[in-house]
């Protein structure tokens, strides 16, 4: 019974230690970004704000950040690689759960052996082949790098794949149905789990991404909104109440959709895991 009770006590004072250290950062940023610049100079991370409505911060942040045009161009970049990602990686997961083909195993392993290589030791050969195909400084160039999927978003969807029947192919057949059409109207509305679990995983991850914008768009009005926020160094780069604002502005929209939408990430990988 103490063992058990230590236990418990063990338990609930890590979770209390995990919030803090988790919260704990952010509560500081927010009351950066309520206060002044003479406030934020003269009193310390933990001291409330005079007034704890002052948005001028998120005023500045917003509209001479130019954040609104980032927001807008990550949107868009978030669009059309998450349409691709879906596609690439649902039909990814149908070969590779549907067909037996020769090699199949080293297929896989070099999905997983791809996983090991460090992004930055690429990169060269990556710059040089957008470069070549004139999509340096586009917003093409994200998208195509993005258009690609990870080993876990292919893990989700044959995991899910190989929970559907292969009767219900069969049954499509009988009835003259082609493998593209099968594929299109019963195996990919039946993964709608899987789809949701990568499309918040991916675009997350998408939503948060720096290197590849920074690199491959240096101009101003093709950044994202991470970029955008780190050209605060330059105009505001003393101000760093303005920066914690739009560090909030950058976070809320993440946080929000995690809020709503945590449950599918959860039910997703344990689906993913158990089928």
């Amino acid at each position: 019974m103490t063992a058990r009770v230590i236990f418990t006590v063990l338990k609930y004072l890590s979770l209390v230690v995990a919030c803090v250290v988790t919260l704990l950062p952010l509560g500081v940023v927010l009351i950066a970004s309520l206060k002044s610049g003479t406030e934020f100079a003269t009193s310390g991370p933990f001291d409330l704000p005079a007034n704890l409505f002052n948005v001028d911060n998120f005023v500045t942040a917003f509209v001479k950040g130019d954040m609104v045009q980032g927001l807008i161009n990550t949107a868009f970049i978030l669009v059309v690689s998450l349409a691709g990602t879906i596609l690439v990686g649902t039909m990814t997961a149908y070969a590779i759960d549907r067909f037996t083909f020769r090699g199949k195993k080293i297929v896989v392993g070099l999905f997983l052996i791809a996983t090991l290589v460090p992004g930055v030791t690429t990169q060269v050969a990556t710059f040089q082949i957008v470069n070549n195909l004139g999509l340096f400084n586009t917003l093409a160039a994200p998208i195509v790098l993005f258009l690609g999927t990870d080993i876990v978003s292919i893990y989700i969807f044959v995991q899910f794949m190989s929970s559907i029947p292969k009767s219900l192919d069969e049954a499509a057949m009988l009835d003259g149905a082609n493998r593209w059409t099968i594929y299109w109207r019963v195996v990919l509305p039946l993964l709608k789990p899987a789809i949701a679990t990568v499309v918040i995983i991916r675009g997350i991850a998408i939503y948060n991404e720096f290197y590849i914008p920074f690199l491959y768009m240096p101009s101003a009005k093709l950044g994202t909104i991470s970029t955008a926020l780190f050209r605060f160094k330059g105009p505001f780069g003393a101000q760093w109440e303005v920066i914690a604002a739009g560090t909030i502005l950058v976070i809320i929209p993440t946080l929000v959709l995690f809020l709503f939408l945590q449950k599918y990430i959860y039910n997703g990988f344990i689906s993913g895991a158990t089928k």
